[in-house]
């Protein structure tokens, strides 16, 4: 199976995908000043997201689903799976949401399996 995992930025247009994931309700680097220039490829940013109370609850809620489904559409024998997560940006939270799936999908995925990770908007302003 073909697993494709993206960060996207929802003001530069929403893409095509299996499943969406809107996480601008997490809390936003971008407003704070010592982190918004930085992206979530770094880890005081990351942390930032994914470290707050809401970030640990999604995370808590959204890696066993995300089992759930992977082994569901294995089972349905489907040849791809494609996740596009998106924020605002596109440069700190769906970001940082993304590089830990992909950590998470590194453990879901079978010999086999192809795991593709980008981030779409990651360099666009």
């Amino acid at each position: 199976m073909k697993i494709t995992l993206f960060s996207f930025g929802f003001k530069h247009g929403r893409p095509e995908a299996d499943m969406v994931l809107d996480v601008r309700f997490l809390p936003n680097p971008y407003w704070v000043p010592e982190l918004k220039e930085h992206t979530g490829l770094e880890e005081p940013v990351a942390a930032y997201v994914l470290e707050s109370e809401v970030g640990r609850e999604l995370l808590e809620q959204l890696e066993p689903f995300l089992a759930f489904l992977l082994k569901s559409h294995k089972q349905a024998e489907r040849k791809e799976f494609s996740c596009a997560i998106g924020c605002t940006g596109g440069r700190h939270r769906s970001v940082a949401v993304t590089e830990h799936l992909r950590r998470v999908f590194i453990d879901l995925t079978s010999k086999g399996d192809e795991l593709i990770a980008f981030h779409r908007d990651i360099d666009r302003v």
